[in-house]
C-alpha cells in the first residue's frame, strides 16, 4: 500500500481510460514529478517529490496514536504563476478491499450506513484491465454533511482488514475510489476538484498552498476503524461543558415564540433539576416571523421587555447557564441589510439567494465588525454562556471573490470557522453548540471548534435512537445533542423511548414540561438519574456493538441494540421498533447490573443497562 499525494494543472493533460471528466488522477502534471526525499509507506514523516520546473509537493504524515494525519503542501518555487485545479489530501494505491461503506445523510436522515460490494458497485476490473472503473463522491457547498459524511472504509473480507478516512474540511470535499488491474483499489479525497467543486487556485512565485487534513486508520472492524478516527478529533469543549452536564432547549416548548414570561415559567419548573444549560431558541429579536428577521439581531422588547440581560439573569438565579440562539451568517427577507449588496455573497456580479436568504460575506471586514458587536458584544453584555450556531441553508457550488467559484467558496467557510475561534478567544469558556438544519456540519473541522452540535432535527420522530446511534461511528457522543421532547400526552413508554435514546449522546430536554405529571415527571427524573450514572461510559468510552435489524428511517420495524463501554463498565441500550423482539446484551458469567432503565416490553418501547463485566 502506497500513501502519496497528487495535483493538476491547467494546461496539462489528462489521463485515459475513458476517465476525463470522472477524475483528475494520473494527469500529465504527475509524470513531471520525481521523488526527492521521504518514503510512501504509512510511517511518520515528510515525503518530497519535485518537477524540473521547481513545483514541490509534500506529503506530511504525522502518528497520532494508531491515526494517521496526512495533508499535502504544495509551494511554487518556479518564476512563472501556476494554476492548480485539483489538488489532493492524500491518495492511497494498492489498496486490498472488496466492500466499502459509507454514511449518507440528508435533512432529519443523517448518518444512515450504506455497504456495498465492489460488484454492486459496478466496480470491478474489465476483462483486459483497461478502462477506469471511478466512484467520486462528496458534497458541493457550504453545508458539508448532504448526501454524503466526509467519511470511507473499505474492507478486505478475506483478511478482515479495514481502512477507514476521515476528511476535515467544511466546504466543498470529494473522495474517489478507482479499480483499473486486478481489483486492486487507488482511494483519493480533498478539496473538490474542478471538475466536481468548481476549484481552481493559482499559486504565484514562492507561494504555498497547504490542503486540507485528512485521517487515515486501520482496524479489524469497522468500529475500530471508527473508534480510532474519532480519538483523533480534538473538540474545544469548554471548561463549563466537560461533566456531560443535561440542558434544556425552549424550541419544542414555544416553537419559536419564545418571551420573558414562558422562559421564565419554564426555568422555574426547571429549579433544582440538575440542568445546567436553559437556551432560548430562535424569535427572541424582531417583530415578525423569527425566520424572516434574521440578520439584524435586534431584540423584540414586546416578548423581552429591557432586553435580554434580564431573562439571562433569572436563569442564573436558578442555577443554569443562559444560552441563545443565532444564525449570524445569514440575512432574511425583513432584515434591514438584506439588500446590502457591498458587505454580502455574490454569485454573477448578484447578492446569492437561496430559499428567501442572503449570506454575509464572512472575509469581508466590515461584516466581522459588525457580528463582533452584535454577536460577542451582546453575549458578554447579556452574560450568555452558551451560543447556538445554526446555518440554514448553503452556498451551493461557490461565489465569486476569487480566481474559481470553489477557491471564493472555501475562502468564505474558512473565513466563518476563523469567527468560531475569535468567539471563543473573546469569550474563553464560552459553551458553542454546531448546527446547521441539524446535521448538516458535523464535519472533523467544524467539529473541532465546538463542545456540542446538534444531531439532526429530527426532534420527536421515532427514528431518533437510528440516527443517534449511526452518528456515533462519525463524531464524538460526548458532542452529539440529541433531543428528547417531552408531551403531556406521552405513555410511560414513549417518555422512556425518548429519554433513553439520548443515552446515545448528551441528553438535550424540551417540550411540554410544566404540564407533565407527577408520575411522568418521576419517569424523566429517573431517565436523567440513569444518564448521570453512565454519562461516563458515553463521554470516555468504546462502541462495541451496534446490532440493528431496521432499513428505513421514516417507519423502523425491528430492534437495535448499542453497547459502549469503559474501564469494566458497559452501557446497553435497547429500542423496539414496529413488529420487533426483545433483545438483550450478552451477559458474561460474573457480570454484575449496577443499574436498569425503561422496560423494553412492547414495540417502540425501549430499556437500558448499566452493568459491569
Amino acid at each position: 500500500m502506497r500513501i502519496f499525494s497528487e495535483l493538476k494543472l491547467t494546461g496539462d493533460s489528462y489521463a485515459g481510460g475513458y476517465s476525463c471528466g470522472l477524475t483528475m488522477l494520473g494527469s500529465g502534471t504527475m509524470e513531471r514529478f520525481s521523488l526527492k526525499e521521504g518514503n510512501e509507506d504509512w510511517e511518520e514523516g515528510t515525503t518530497v517529490y519535485e518537477d524540473k520546473e521547481g513545483l514541490v509537493l509534500k506529503v506530511v504524515k504525522t502518528k497520532e496514536g494508531e491515526a494517521l494525519r496526512v495533508k499535502t503542501v504544495v509551494t511554487n518555487n518556479s518564476p512563472k504563476q501556476v494554476t492548480m485545479e485539483m489538488l489532493t489530501s492524500f491518495v492511497i494505491s494498492g489498496v486490498c478491499a472488496d466492500k466499502i461503506h459509507r454514511l449518507q445523510t440528508f435533512w432529519s436522515a443523517e448518518g444512515k450506513l450504506r455497504s456495498e460490494t465492489l460488484d454492486e458497485m459496478h466496480m470491478e476490473p474489465s476483462w483486459a484491465n483497461h478502462g477506469l472503473r471511478i466512484e467520486k463522491f462528496g458534497n458541493c457547498g457550504s453545508m458539508p454533511i448532504r448526501k454524503y459524511f466526509p467519511f470511507l472504509a473499505v474492507e478486505d473480507s478475506s483478511s478482515g482488514e479495514f481502512l477507514g478516512v476521515q476528511l476535515y474540511l467544511a466546504s466543498t470535499w470529494q473522495m474517489e475510489i478507482q479499480c483499473q488491474k486486478e481489483a486492486a483499489l487507488t482511494i483519493t479525497g480533498g478539496i473538490g476538484d474542478r471538475d466536481f467543486g468548481h476549484w481552481m487556485k493559482h499559486l504565484a512565485p514562492g507561494e504555498t498552498f497547504t490542503s486540507p487534513e485528512a485521517v487515515l486508520a486501520k482496524g479489524k472492524t469497522l468500529y475500530d476503524v471508527c473508534d480510532i478516527l474519532l480519538r483523533a478529533q480534538h473538540p474545544a469543549i469548554s471548561p463549563k461543558d466537560d461533566q456531560m452536564a443535561v440542558l434544556f432547549n425552549e424550541y419544542c416548548t414555544t416553537w419559536g415564540n419564545p418571551t420573558f414570561e414562558n422562559v421564565k415559567k419554564t426555568c422555574d419548573k426547571l429549579e433544582g433539576k440538575d440542568i445546567r444549560f436553559l437556551v432560548i431558541d430562535s424569535g427572541w429579536y424582531g417583530a415578525e416571523t423569527w425566520w424572516e428577521c434574521i440578520g439584524d439581531w435586534e431584540v423584540n422588547e414586546d416578548r423581552f421587555p429591557g432586553g435580554m440581560k434580564p431573562i439571562a439573569d433569572y436563569i442564573r438565579s436558578k442555577g443554569m447557564i443562559p444560552g441563545i440562539w443565532f444564525e449570524f451568517e445569514s440575512l432574511a427577507c425583513r432584515s434591514k441589510h438584506f439588500n446590502d449588496a457591498e458587505h454580502l455573497v455574490k454569485k454573477d456580479g448578484v447578492p446569492l439567494t437561496v430559499g428567501g436568504r442572503h449570506f454575509w460575506d464572512m472575509e469581508d471586514p466590515w461584516v466581522q465588525e459588525y457580528l463582533a458587536e452584535k454577536v460577542i458584544r451582546f453575549l458578554k453584555e447579556c452574560g450568555f454562556g452558551y451560543i447556538k450556531v445554526d446555518y440554514n441553508d448553503t452556498m451551493g457550488m461557490g461565489c465569486d471573490g476569487a480566481e474559481s467559484m470553489g477557491e471564493a467558496l472555501r475562502r468564505k467557510v474558512a473565513a466563518t470557522q476563523d469567527f468560531f475561534r475569535k468567539l471563543r478567544k473573546e469569550i474563553p469558556d464560552l459553551v458553542i453548540e454546531n448546527c446547521s438544519s441539524g446535521g448538516h456540519r458535523l464535519e472533523p473541522s467544524m467539529m473541532q471548534l465546538v463542545s456540542q452540535a446538534s444531531f439532526s432535527d429530527a426532534h420527536e420522530t421515532k427514528a431518533i435512537p437510528l440516527i443517534a446511534a449511526n452518528l456515533q461511528r462519525v463524531i464524538l457522543p460526548q458532542q452529539s445533542q440529541i433531543w428528547s421532547v417531552l408531551r403531556a400526552t406521552d405513555s410511560k413508554e414513549r417518555l422512556e423511548y425518548s429519554l433513553i435514546a439520548t443515552f446515545l449522546g448528551r441528553m438535550c430536554l424540551s417540550g411540554e414540561i410544566y404540564d407533565l405529571s407527577d408520575e411522568q415527571w418521576a419517569v424523566v427524573d429517573a431517565g436523567m438519574d440513569f444518564y448521570h450514572k453512565c454519562s461516563e461510559i458515553i463521554q470516555k468510552g468504546t462502541t462495541i456493538l451496534h446490532r440493528c435489524s431496521n432499513t428505513t428511517y421514516l417507519e423502523p420495524h425491528g430492534q437495535q441494540l448499542v453497547v459502549r463501554e469503559y474501564m469494566g463498565k458497559r452501557l446497553a441500550v435497547l429500542h423496539r421498533f414496529a413488529e420487533s423482539e426483545k433483545w438483550t446484551p450478552e451477559f458474561s458469567e460474573g457480570s454484575r447490573i449496577l443499574a436498569e432503565f425503561g422496560s423494553g416490553e412492547q414495540d417502540f418501547s425501549a430499556k437500558a443497562w448499566l452493568y459491569e463485566v
